[in-house]
């Protein structure tokens, strides 16, 4: 089975939370665009002051989604319901 990668966007300052939703909306308008089945975006305040928007890809599809956006990070993403 091959691994998912979330891909990451992070946000900081007094805006960071209101920005990092309205990227999300950035994100789900790219997977529409590009016909894509990528079902898991979403975005999380980590702190007052630090919010990230993400997008969960296959890790074969991940080099040029992630040439595409430039995402700031990505990490191994571990499904919460397996």
């Amino acid at each position: 089975m091959e691994r998912n990668i979330k891909l990451l966007w992070d946000f900081r300052g007094p805006a960071a939370a209101k920005t990092a939703a309205h990227h999300e909306i950035h994100l789900r308008d790219f997977i529409a665009s590009q016909k894509l089945d990528l079902p898991i975006t979403g975005h999380s305040s980590l702190s007052e002051m630090h919010a990230i928007a993400f997008m969960v890809v296959p890790e074969g599809s991940m080099r040029s989604i992630r040439d595409a956006l430039r995402p700031h990070r990505a990490e191994i993403y571990n499904n919460p319901s397996q």
